[in-house]
């Protein structure tokens, strides 16, 4: 371009001008923040790491029964002692043959045992904790969404399941339910299996744990709706005309989860510890069927002849609560920043 009267010439160009200290930033959702926060905890990482182990050997154990690679029943008599009690040889009779020894008294594979232990006490713990979760989800959504009169009611029931005493109902209950799952229940058709004298004893766990675990779950929900309740896009889905069924479990829930996901890992780790004391007082799947719990009631008649067989269940069942435990705090940790372990 030229001015007139001036010799001065502009020439335009059309090259960009390169600036370096422009850098372009990706957006990630919240999971994914919270996903990489919790893979920056190195604890957390190696105690998930341990828990999908442990998941996947509970999983594995009873397919391996069924193919023929692990024998959790089998007597082995020649591997005692001469007394026909202790295990022959060092530290409970470990050996390339029996990583974790022989049970005292019989002779069988302490690691098939433990590891089919694990299932077990893993699927009544599970279960257990969906079901809880189930109840408490649902009656914390309704009670701090409808508030007044249910509200009231719902929290009156809260405060008396929490009243109770939960060892003390689980022994007082313990045979009158049981036979009427062996009984009732299965006579209701597809329930056949309750039969099962391990079934109906695991389920009348279950029942125990969900029935009186579920109120810490509704509080903890309920807390959080009451929030929620009043957010713009709430009153935006009343205005449209959306019915209680959508604003309980399309719009409050997926705003809940995060703390339910938290409690969850909680619950887990809680219910093994509860699941083996259970089996400790002689409440829940018995012998032969191994759990965490009747392994060590049964090796406390064994101390003094076998320590390694109250001491290889009872650093399990530590190791896997303190995993899940870690697990769990790792994920509280990495939904919400502000909170410190």
């Amino acid at each position: 371009m030229t001015i007139p009267g001036s010799e001065l010439e502009i020439h335009e160009t059309e090259t960009p001008v390169e600036d370096d200290s422009v850098v372009s930033v990706a957006g990630r959702s919240p999971t994914q923040l919270a996903i990489a926060r919790f893979r920056a905890d190195k604890l957390s990482m190696i105690s998930f790491v341990l828990s999908v182990f442990i998941v996947l050997c509970a999983i594995a154990a009873p397919i391996l029964v069924l193919l023929g690679v692990l024998h959790p029943n089998d007597f082995h008599q020649e591997l005692l002692s001469d007394d026909g009690v202790a295990p022959a040889g060092r530290f409970g009779g470990i050996s390339w043959d029996h990583p974790f020894g022989v049970d005292p008294g019989a002779g069988r594979d302490l690691l098939a045992r433990l590891m089919l232990a694990i299932t077990s006490s893993l699927t009544i713990a599970l279960t257990g904790t969906i079901f809880t979760v189930i109840i408490g989800a649902v009656l914390g959504i309704v009670a701090g969404f409808s508030g007044g009169f249910v509200d009231a009611v719902i929290g009156r029931i809260i405060d008396l399941t929490l009243s109770f005493p939960q060892t003390l109902m689980l022994l007082a209950l313990s045979g009158p339910v049981v036979v009427m799952i062996r009984q009732d229940v299965a006579d209701f058709p597809g329930f056949g299996f309750f039969t099962n004298p391990d079934l109906a004893n695991g389920a009348f766990v279950i029942v125990i744990l969900a029935a009186f675990g579920w109120p810490p779950v509704a509080r903890v929900v309920r807390g959080q709706v009451l929030s929620i309740r009043e957010r713009e896009f709430i009153e935006a889905a009343r205005l449209l005309g959306a019915s209680r069924r959508r604003l309980y479990f399309k719009e409050v829930l997926p705003n809940v989860w995060a703390p339910v996901l938290v409690y969850v890992t909680l619950l887990v780790p809680a219910y093994i510890s509860a699941e083996a004391a259970f089996n400790f007082l002689g409440v829940g799947i018995k012998p032969p069927t191994p759990t965490l719990g009747n392994i060590l009631a049964d090796s406390v008649s064994y101390t003094s002849a076998d320590p390694m067989y109250f001491f290889l269940p009872g650093a399990l069942l530590a190791l896997i609560v303190v995993v899940f435990n870690l697990v769990g705090d790792g994920a509280r940790d990495a939904l919400d920043p502000k909170s410190h372990r």
